[in-house]
């Protein structure tokens, strides 16, 4: 398996496409191209046929995905504002099967069409779903109830600011719904989920629920036990959890001791002051294990440096990687810019890395598939 990137910034689209591509075929020393991932950003949207066509007769791809993104990411750079091509090229020794998936609404509330996802459990997909017209949540869901060990990740695409305006590229077409994703056989990567949180206070068990409401956490207001968490913690770290609280649910509640990455990140979107009882992200059963979370820059980089560490520790160095960050991470939440394209260069050795901004993030938590916010999906191509 080899695996290439290559950027330009060039204005002229085709030409920057162009280029992009050559500099990722350099990598691949002679191997054909068995996977593109073609990543823009907007400046190129209006000339998105052009761009993917350039691709093509540059290094000719066996199959194709990509997106035009608010942001590209290419290696240790996240090019915030400036115009950009990324080419991420990849030569498998398996085939690969593109799709292009549409929500067909019913009567009865919708169906997928165009893709089944009926292979093997251990099958790796990547999704780039268009958020104005695929409910990327509802997919996942579907798959982990109906087809459980098949992982999907990707990004929600942030490349258009209204319905019809998002471009996403299948092997020689240009789309504008749905969502276009890959199907790699037999994957045997990593991936890596960083949520860019930690813990405060003690785990409690719900006690009583209604949705996506809390009313009791063992045994009392969830409110109060908030407070006593936020209450609990030091003063320089008080302010950032009055600010933004969210909310850890456990995704199995077989494991003995639960750390950090076993726990699915919520926002908690409003509180009751009077019954005490907190509006969060998502529908939370009674029974199951939750535990308050608070996010900012240190504890999203101190996340992404551990699940890093670990990563290395699983599986050594990969071949290659992408990336799916949020659109609210990057000198929005940081001090400094590129901070996770520089902290994975750094961490993996400057393995070729490419992706984008997304407006929602697609991975893998304690083996369940979910769609996220404010998180670093990373996606780790490893030998056999």
């Amino acid at each position: 398996m080899r695996i290439g990137v290559g950027v330009s910034t060039g204005r002229e689209p085709r030409t920057a496409a162009s280029e992009a591509a050559t500099s990722a075929m350099a990598a691949l020393n002679g191997e054909p191209a068995t996977l593109a991932v073609l990543l823009t950003s907007p400046e190129y949207r209006d000339d998105a046929i052009g761009v993917l066509a350039a691709v093509h007769d540059t290094a000719a791809p066996d199959a194709l995905i990509g997106c035009v993104a608010e942001t590209v990411v290419a290696n240790a750079r996240e090019l915030e504002g400036e115009p950009s091509v990324a080419v991420w090229l990849a030569s498998f020794a398996e085939p690969v099967e593109t799709f292009h998936l549409e929500f067909v609404r019913t009567p009865s509330g919708g169906l997928f069409a165009g893709y089944e996802f009926g292979h093997a459990a251990d099958d790796f997909h990547l999704l780039l779903p268009d958020p104005y017209s695929f409910p990327a949540d509802v997919l996942l869901d579907h798959l982990n109830a109906h087809r459980p060990g098949v992982q999907v990740m990707g990004g929600m695409v942030s490349g258009g600011g209204g319905p019809g305006e998002c471009r996403l590229f299948r092997d020689r077409h240009v789309l504008d719904s749905g969502a276009v994703g890959v199907r790699l056989p037999g994957w045997r990567g990593l991936t890596v989920v960083s949520q860019g949180c930690r813990p405060v206070g003690e785990a409690y068990t719900v006690t009583g629920s209604s949705g996506n409401v809390l009313s009791g956490l063992g045994g009392r207001p969830p409110l109060e036990r908030l407070r006593e968490s936020i209450a609990a913690l030091p003063d320089d770290q008080r302010g950032v959890a009055e600010r933004g609280p969210q909310i850890g649910i456990l995704v199995d509640e077989y494991v003995d001791d639960p750390q950090r990455g076993d726990f699915l990140i919520r926002a908690i979107l409003g509180a009751d002051q009077e019954t005490g009882a907190i509006e969060v992200g998502d529908v939370v059963e009674v029974g199951t294990t939750v535990r308050f979370q608070i996010r900012d820059a240190a504890s999203a980089d101190e996340d992404l440096r551990d699940r890093l560490r670990k990563a290395i520790a699983a599986a050594g160095r990969p071949s290659g990687a992408l990336l799916f960050t949020c659109n609210g991470r990057g000198s929005r939440m940081f001090d400094v810019v590129d901070h996770d394209a520089a902290l994975i260069a750094e961490s993996l050795g400057g393995i070729p890395v490419a992706g984008f901004f997304a407006a929602g993030e697609l991975g893998p938590v304690a083996g369940r598939n979910a769609l996220h916010g404010f998180t670093a999906s990373l996606a780790l191509f490893v030998e056999e």
